[in-house]
């Protein structure tokens, strides 16, 4: 009885998106490797990624847990098998809190706080539904986003949760991602210092008043190769670099870029112009441009709905339409939400069809 053989890459109808299995699980070791000689844990933030199966590699290879973005995304996590989720963000609407709390019998999903009112809507449900909702405080450490101010309002506020029957306060998040963006490196370093002493200034202040702080999270990839070594983290959300892609390189990321699409050249109006079938539904260059492998002297990609157009700085004529060609993706947290599958390739061979199930996840 004779087997179906494995897709190749090359039978992929294009657009599509793609990722690397070697690289990827080099990157998932690599981040495992860099957090334990931290000795913290690691919670890689999942926003950008969305696939469980992928969660599950990386807890397979040593992350503690997941961290999400949305009520919907964490669902997905759950239902996936993931038993350890931080919601990173402010939930303040009752049925979103009733989604929260309905999953604690299956995983433990942890949100955040940064005000009073959030404290009590969320108190209001966990005592209503006889489940006490594990909380940390959410600090603002440098990025004016959310948070409350580090110091002796977050620790009123710790106080508050604690105390509070239908909540459980589990310690404090804070994330200096506003630090990425420094060009200078020990400048940047410096002010991810600073952010990172403040949410840990304000965990020693909570414990010195009895109040009971396991985690301190925060980090993101942007920051991971200092955050983790300040006394006092107990782990980093950094989630993005297991795939990597265009703007890590400008973030000082060190892990490789996995992530790609592939796109069919379906025109050669011009012998400085090469348009593609990927335009920004399937290959955005909102955050950063996509790069195109095997092409030199090229100048721009500029995408249109459903156009990519390249545009060298030389002509070149012996680019044909049929032929297609893998760009490194932009960023992915604004590429993968696009698509519905994921091919997951080694050595040209397809081995993973994964579906991108919290795709469309915005509640």
């Amino acid at each position: 009885m004779s087997s179906t053989p494995a897709m190749t890459l090359a039978e992929i109808d294009t657009p599509a998106l793609w990722v690397d299995l070697d690289t990827m699980e080099r990157n998932i070791a690599e981040l495992v490797q860099h957090f334990q000689s931290a000795h913290v844990g690691w919670r890689p933030h999942i926003k950008g990624i969305k696939i469980p199966a992928i969660a599950r590699k990386a807890i397979n290879a040593g992350a503690l847990g997941v961290t999400c973005a949305k009520v919907s995304e964490a669902e997905v996590m759950v239902d996936g098998g993931i038993d350890s989720v931080l919601l990173a963000n402010q939930i303040v609407t009752d049925i979103k809190i009733r989604r929260l709390a309905t999953l604690q019998d299956r995983a433990e999903v942890m949100a955040v706080v940064d005000c009073v009112d959030a404290v009590h809507r969320m108190a209001r449900i966990g005592r209503e539904l006889r489940t006490p909702l594990p909380v940390l405080v959410d600090l603002n450490t440098g990025m004016n986003r959310t948070g409350i101010e580090p110091g002796g309002k977050a620790v009123n506020l710790a106080r508050l949760v604690q105390g509070t029957p239908g909540l459980r306060l589990r310690g404090l998040m804070a994330y200096e991602g506003h630090a990425i963006e420094i060009e200078e490196t020990e400048a940047k370093n410096r002010e991810i210092r600073r952010a990172v002493n403040e949410l840990v200034r304000t965990a020693t202040m909570c414990r010195e008043r009895g109040l009971r702080i396991d985690i301190v999270s925060g980090g993101g990839s942007g920051t991971y190769k200092v955050m983790p070594f300040q006394d006092g983290v107990t782990e980093c959300q950094a989630g993005g670099a297991i795939f990597s892609d265009m703007a890590y390189p400008t973030w000082d990321v060190d892990t490789h870029p996995a992530l790609f699409v592939r796109s069919t050249v379906t025109s050669r109006p011009f012998p400085h112009q090469v348009v593609f079938d990927a335009g920004w539904k399937a290959l955005p260059a909102w955050a950063r441009s996509p790069s195109p492998l095997g092409i030199d002297h090229v100048e721009a990609f500029v995408p249109s709905a459903e156009h990519g157009t390249v545009t060298l700085s030389r002509a070149d004529e012996s680019i044909r339409i049929g032929q297609a060609f893998d760009f490194v993706v932009g960023y992915n947290d604004s590429t993968v939400f696009l698509h519905d599958v994921l091919y997951g390739v080694r050595d040209g061979v397809v081995e993973e069809q994964w579906r991108i199930e919290g795709r469309g996840k915005l509640n």
